[in-house]
């Protein structure tokens, strides 16, 4: 039997209570003339962590527990290319004692538009910096964190 669903309606710049600047580069280019689907992966990473680093006013990699990434997806909506100019939304879907989960999307700037060019998740869980092991969110990821929690759709 199938299930009869109303697909999500994309999300919208709007939905996301940050949107980080994340420039393409002249590389990020394959072949094909546009940017290679695992450079969007990089986009991700990039925003989630410099976003870290300026909302905690800390280099995150000098604290005594890491954020290492446990799972991610992407969906592509539509193509990127350099020089395009990009802003990465980034919320918060769940935030566990060990984990966060970020919902997040790319956006192309067009003048004064942001058009959808992809959404993602991202799971950071956390782990002592020698041993590897998990543990609990440091405080401040966690104060910063809370700041992009957002409601389920």
């Amino acid at each position: 039997m199938t299930e009869n669903r109303t697909p999500l309606a994309p999300p919208i710049a709007s939905d996301f209570p940050v949107l980080w600047p994340v420039p393409t580069r002249w590389d990020d280019n394959d072949h094909y003339g546009h940017v290679n689907n695992v450079v969007y992966y990089s986009y991700f990473d990039t925003a989630v962590n410099a976003w870290l680093i300026d909302a905690t006013g800390r280099d995150i990699r000098a604290l005594p527990a890491i954020g290492v990434v446990a799972e991610t997806s992407c969906r592509y909506h539509s193509e990127l290319s350099f020089p395009d100019r990009l802003r990465v939304g980034l919320s918060v879907e769940r935030l566990g004692t060990r984990s966060i989960v970020y919902a997040l999307a790319i956006f192309r700037e067009d003048d004064d538009d942001l058009t959808l060019a992809a959404t993602g998740r991202f799971v950071h869980v956390y782990v002592d910096a020698v041993t590897r092991t998990p543990v609990p969110i440091p405080e401040r990821i966690r104060a910063a964190a809370e700041q992009l929690v957002t409601p389920p759709a």
